[in-house]
C-alpha cells in the first residue's frame, strides 16, 4: 500500500512541475477596474479588481485594448492600459510594450446569448486616468433631483467610470447650485468630480 501510494505522489509531483516548465505572465492593475465577462464595455461585469491586485494575463487579443485575465478568482476581460508588468525590474504598461514583453495573442468566440462586439477603441481615444484617492461624499438628495432635471450631454470616455479616475483636460463640468463639487455625464453615467483634481468623487448607478 505505501509503496502504490508513493508511486502515486510521483506522479503527482511530476505532473506539478510540468505544469510550471511553461512560466505564467503575471501583471499587476494600475487602477480599480471591472472585470468584465467579455472584451467590451457592453459585457457585464463580474467584479471588480482593486488597485494593485495581482493577474495572471493570460493574453490580449490582436488590434484591441482588451486582455484576459485571471484575478482575484475571477477570470474576465480587462483593459491593457490598465496593467502593468515587470520588464527588467521596471514596471511598464502592457498596452505600450507588448511587443516587447511577448504579451501572448488571444482570441474571444461570442455566443449568439451574448450581444456583439462593438468596435474597439482606436490607438487615439482618450481614456479616463489612473485612479487617486480621493474623500468618500454622499451628495444630498438635491444634487440628484438638480441632475435630473438639467441633463447634460453625454462624453464617451475609454476605461470604467469609476470613483478616483481622472476625468481628461478637455471634458468639462457643470457646476451645481450651493454645493463644491462639480457634474458631467460620462458614458451615460452622470457623475460627480472635484474640478480641483478632476478626479471623479461619486458614480450615480
Amino acid at each position: 500500500m505505501t509503496l502504490k501510494r508513493n508511486i502515486l505522489l510521483a506522479g503527482a509531483v511530476l505532473l506539478a512541475s510540468g505544469g510550471l516548465a511553461q512560466a505564467e505572465m503575471m501583471a499587476t492593475t494600475v487602477n480599480d477596474l471591472n472585470v468584465r465577462a467579455g472584451p467590451g464595455p457592453q459585457y457585464p461585469a463580474v467584479g471588480l479588481a482593486t488597485r494593485g491586485s495581482t493577474a495572471v494575463l493570460d493574453g490580449c487579443i490582436e488590434g484591441s485594448r482588451w486582455c484576459r485575465v485571471d484575478v482575484n478568482g475571477m477570470r474576465g476581460w480587462v483593459y491593457a492600459d490598465y496593467l502593468q508588468v515587470d520588464n527588467g525590474g521596471s514596471q511598464v504598461i502592457v498596452e505600450q510594450h507588448r511587443d516587447e514583453i511577448g504579451v501572448p495573442v488571444v482570441t474571444y468566440e461570442s455566443t449568439a446569448s451574448v450581444v456583439p462586439v462593438d468596435p474597439q477603441p482606436a490607438p487615439g481615444d482618450e481614456l479616463l486616468g489612473p485612479v487617486g484617492a480621493v474623500e468618500t461624499i454622499t451628495p444630498p438628495e438635491t444634487v440628484r433631483t438638480y441632475i435630473d432635471t438639467n441633463p447634460g450631454q453625454t462624453v464617451q470616455l475609454g476605461g470604467d467610470v469609476v470613483v478616483g479616475a481622472e476625468v481628461p483636460a478637455d471634458v468639462t463640468f457643470q457646476s451645481i447650485p450651493d454645493y463644491e463639487y462639480r457634474y458631467t455625464r460620462i458614458n451615460d453615467r452622470p457623475v460627480l468630480v472635484d474640478p480641483g483634481t478632476r478626479r471623479i468623487v461619486y458614480v450615480y448607478q
